[in-house]
């Protein structure tokens, strides 16, 4: 799992609800070389985060995926699409100026989880 590269944590339980910060596709620090190993790296970081709490991705409700370039909407689609197989959370996909470390390609999301 990568480490919060800021002041805030990589997620918080909320009752049965599990928020999870923004995703980039970082190993120890360092971005990953391209947009798909990117994507596929940042959903890696969120499945960490989801077994810290007993979850998988199957427990993920709602995705949020920010892009910066909106050219590469269908790569970064593909690889999250193979990463959930069949499960299909809600998402919204959005294009944005810059992304911190220069990343192009940030997940976040938030998972149901049960009772605490």
């Amino acid at each position: 799992m990568s480490k919060p590269i800021a002041h805030y944590s990589s997620s918080y339980r909320a009752g049965d609800l599990l928020f999870i910060s923004g995703q980039l596709g970082v190993i120890d620090g360092e971005l990953v070389e391209g947009v798909e190993a990117q994507t596929v790296q940042a959903l890696v970081n969120m499945s960490a985060v989801l077994t810290e709490h007993g979850a998988t991705l199957e427990n993920l409700a709602k995705c949020t995926v920010f892009m910066t370039d909106i050219g590469n909407f269908s790569a970064i689609n593909s690889a999250y699409a193979k990463a959930f197989g069949d499960h299909r959370p809600a998402r919204s996909a959005i294009a944005v100026r810059a992304l911190p470390l220069g990343g192009l390609v940030e997940i976040e999301g938030f998972a149901h989880l049960g009772p605490a």
